[in-house]
């Protein structure tokens, strides 16, 4: 993609406007901290076009020169072709600069798994695709806090929540929301038959409590006494938390701790990444025609990815790639493989329609 020795030059002149700005010692309190984060925005921006630049200036050098002896040209045409070699690729990283961030890339997140079409097979399969992130997130050097799980009777998962906090977490995980399709033979099928059964992924950025105020007048909490596994504790204190958001209807239970004001933070934290994502959902839609052409609509209704055991598979349906390496990605180490196709062909896409 070659990008207009004109646009590069507003790019120059926008940060060295900040630069300026930075340095002049006049702004204070909001205005500098505004300016702070223009600057760190722009400043990938930035040096990747003085890159361009820099190249495309050897160039008009060395043409110069080829006009020169026999000799002199020789070695003009040499070093020119060494640039012409980088400047493609210096004019992608650029590309790849200027494309328009999500804010909420930074964020850590909230995952949600929720079995889905197959009784106890399809439990079993939520709580592998829950140690597989987990794996994952060790080895991206993240931290994952189990929030609350609603186990089956056979050792799956009907629901669980986590929280995963590191570098870059819903940037790289934001890929996975959606719908999950495994197809095995069953550890209670007598027959060998394959079953086909299902767990839904939702990958939700957590706000900062600036970001998502809740009014406590709309809120409608209740106390009561935890039930299930959960220790000798659970049947004998009233700790359990149901907190109703009553303008949206949500609904958040948590029970997992001891204590009734840690199950109430943990409630508080996950309702406010709901409504986060519900708000960011809400914004999106006027972009959904751009949405839908990119890889990662987050739409979790979508059926995304088949693992697929008797054939030792995963095809990802979306960008229609298949990898014979189950296991690995099961275990964490093949997931990462996955993601950055599904990253890389996001960029592309969103590369083809950027007017620049």
């Amino acid at each position: 993609m070659t990008i207009a020795d004109s646009r590069l030059e507003q790019l120059a002149a926008r940060f060295a406007e900040l630069e300026a700005r930075l340095s002049s010692g006049t702004l204070e309190g909001e205005a500098f901290i505004a300016a702070s984060r223009d600057y760190a925005e722009l400043e990938p921006v930035a040096r990747a076009a003085m890159a361009v630049r820099a190249l495309r200036a050897d160039l008009a050098d060395l043409a110069t020169l080829a006009d020169g002896d026999a000799e002199m040209r020789a070695l003009a045409d040499e070093e020119a072709a060494q640039v012409r070699a980088a400047l493609p690729g210096a004019e992608h990283a650029l590309a790849l600069a200027m494309l328009p961030r999500d804010s909420a890339d930074v964020r850590p997140a909230m995952l949600e798994i929720r079995a889905g079409t197959g009784g106890d097979e399809a439990a079993l399969f939520a709580a592998d695709l829950y140690r597989m992130y987990e794996r994952f997130a060790a080895e991206q050097g993240w931290k994952v806090e189990l929030i609350s799980a609603n186990t089956s009777d056979i050792g799956g998962f009907k629901e669980v929540v986590a929280h995963v906090a590191g570098t870059g977490v819903f940037a790289r995980l934001k890929y996975e929301s959606g719908v999950h399709r495994v197809q095995r033979v069953p550890v209670t099928e007598s027959g060998g038959r394959i079953h086909t059964s299902a767990a839904t992924v939702a990958v939700l950025p957590e706000p900062d409590e600036v970001d998502m105020t809740i009014d406590d007048r709309d809120l409608k909490i209740d106390i009561y006494r935890a039930s299930g596994a959960g220790g000798q504790h659970v049947n004998t204190t009233d700790s359990a938390v149901r907190i109703t958001h009553l303008p949206t209807g949500i609904v958040v239970i948590q029970q997992d701790e001891r204590s009734q004001h840690k199950n109430r933070a943990k409630a508080l934290q996950v309702l406010r990444t709901r409504l986060f994502d519900q708000r960011r959902a809400e914004a999106q839609d006027a972009e959904a025609m751009a949405r839908r052409a990119m890889v990662g609509s987050g739409d979790r209704s979508e059926r995304i990815r088949t693992y697929n055991f008797p054939q030792g598979r995963v095809t990802d349906h979306r960008i229609n790639l298949t990898l014979h390496r189950l296991p690995e990605v099961l275990a964490g180490t093949g997931l990462g493989e996955l993601i950055d196709a599904l990253t890389a062909e996001d960029q592309a896409k969103r590369l083809a329609a950027m007017d620049v």
